[in-house]
This record gives structure tokens, sequence and C-alpha cells, in this order.
């Protein structure tokens, strides 16, 4: 999509994407663990919209504008998290201004937010540095801490704190466009991946509008595969399961459907 064009725009017959930033030293170096990615990722599939790519990037300037360059332009939606705080590291602000060629202000709105959230005297200017945006940008509602976040054009910029990030995804999500939600069907069995190798790769190969993937798992010392299905469309969803079921079946194994009876094959029963 062209960085030009508005989000939601010429999005007929194909699938609709996301690219995740997650922007810090912290996650990095191993000191604090990601919590934003499972949550963002499922928020999105819900609305239609496929995340395909996430980039763990350092606080670095020039990495951060050259990421962003990049992906906002082959991507229709990009999520960034992280570096929006009070102090001197956190720049993904100035680095989204630069990324655009925008002058990075305080946005009167934003100033306000923060004005009427912190008692009078206590919006001292580390605190305003949380509402400086790109020259008409727009805010991202932040009912947890107050300091929104924002959106220029595709990109939308966000903390990193899992609860404020939670909480301003949920105020951003109306916003989105999507397609159609990518469906999923999971069936286990206790069979080794290599035992189903051949007939998984026959069954994907006649049903190429269907991802296919497999997941082995040790469980209290029972070894085992889980076999993943997914599509946008409900029929071709269906059809892949019964090939599949009749490929466990013809091996001897009996494989247990996993995500309710709505998700197993016609006559099957599952978990």
């Amino acid at each position: 999509m062209s960085p030009t064009a508005g989000p939601g725009e010429a999005r007929r017959g194909r699938a609709v994407t996301a690219c995740l930033l997650i922007i810090g030293n912290e996650i990095l170096s191993g000191r604090t663990q990601d919590k934003n990615l499972a949550y963002i990722g499922q928020g999105l599939n819900d609305l239609g919209i496929r995340l395909t790519e996430v980039r763990v990037i350092p606080d670095v300037e020039a990495v951060i504008v050259d990421t962003l360059n990049e992906v906002r332009r082959g991507f229709d939606y990009v999520f960034t998290t992280g570096g929006i705080g009070p102090t001197h590291d956190d720049i993904t602000a100035d680095c989204v201004a630069k990324a655009f060629g925008l002058p990075l202000t305080v946005n009167p709105r934003a100033r306000a937010i923060l004005a009427a959230h912190y008692p009078a005297g206590e919006l001292t200017e580390a605190r305003l540095r949380m509402a400086r945006t790109p020259e008409g940008a727009t805010l991202i509602e932040n009912p947890v801490s107050k300091a929104p976040g924002f959106r220029v054009e595709n990109v939308f910029v966000m903390a990193g704190i899992p609860a404020v990030m939670q909480a301003m995804f949920e105020s951003l999500k109306h916003s989105l466009v999507g397609g159609k939600p990518l469906r999923s069907r999971t069936v286990k069995v206790e069979m080794g991946e290599s035992f189903v190798a051949a007939g998984l790769a026959a069954v994907q190969d006649g049903h190429p509008g269907v991802e296919i993937g497999s997941y082995p798992f040790n469980r209290e010392g029972v070894f085992g595969t889980r076999l993943v299905l997914r599509s946008t469309e409900e029929g071709e969803l269906a059809q892949a399961a019964a090939a599949l079921d009749a490929m466990l079946l013809g091996l001897g194994v009996e494989g247990v459907w996993e995500e309710g009876p709505e998700n197993a094959p016609p006559g099957r029963q599952s978990a």
C-alpha cells in the first residue's frame, strides 16, 4: 500500500497485513520479556488483519528511522511498542517524526490531557515529553495512565507497558479495516512428526489455500504432534480438515480435534 493511501483503501481481494516493531534495548538484553506480541497478534487476527512480520530493534535512531521507513511502505499497518515515556532514552516519537519528515511538537491536546491528569505544578518537563508528537498526528487514547500514543498515516505508536499498550490497542482498533479473520483448527495425535510428514505434505498439496503446520509436544512422557490448519475460508478449512482426518485414520491413528465440536470434521467429535 502506498504510504499516502489511507488504511482500508484498495484492499478488496487481498490480505490485509501488519508489521509490529518492538522497540527497546531492554527487550534485546533479556532484562524485560515482551508480553505484547501475542495480544496484538490475536487482536489483529480477530479483525481480519494478518500480522506477518515482527521485528525487535534497539533504541538507536538510525535503526528505528530506517526500519520504520521500510515497513510502512510494505505493510497496510505498522504498530510500534516502546520508547514513548518521559526519559531521555525514549526516542520513538523523535524517530517517527524524522521518518515522516515532520516537525516534532508538543501536541496541544496531549498537553491538556496531561495537565488535567497531574496535580497543579507537577507537569514537569520530563512528563511533557510524553505530549510530543509529529505535527498533525492523531492521538491514541490511554485510559490507564493518560499519556497518549499517536498515529501518523498507517503507523500506530503505542507504549511498551503491557497494560497501557492493551488499553491503547482497544482504543484504536475501531479505526482498523481488515478482511476475513483467519480461522484455525487443531488436531492432536500421539505420533511423531516424521510419521505424518509425507501424508501431511500431500494434504497441503491438495489444499494450497490452507496453511498447515505441525508442532511436536512432549507432555508427561507422551510424545505427539499438533497439526494446525489455518484459512480465511471456512469451506476450504473444512475440506482440508476432512482430508487430514482421513490421512490420520489411514495411518491407524485417530486424532483429537481440540478447538470444539464445530471444528471437527463431519462425523467426528472433538475434545
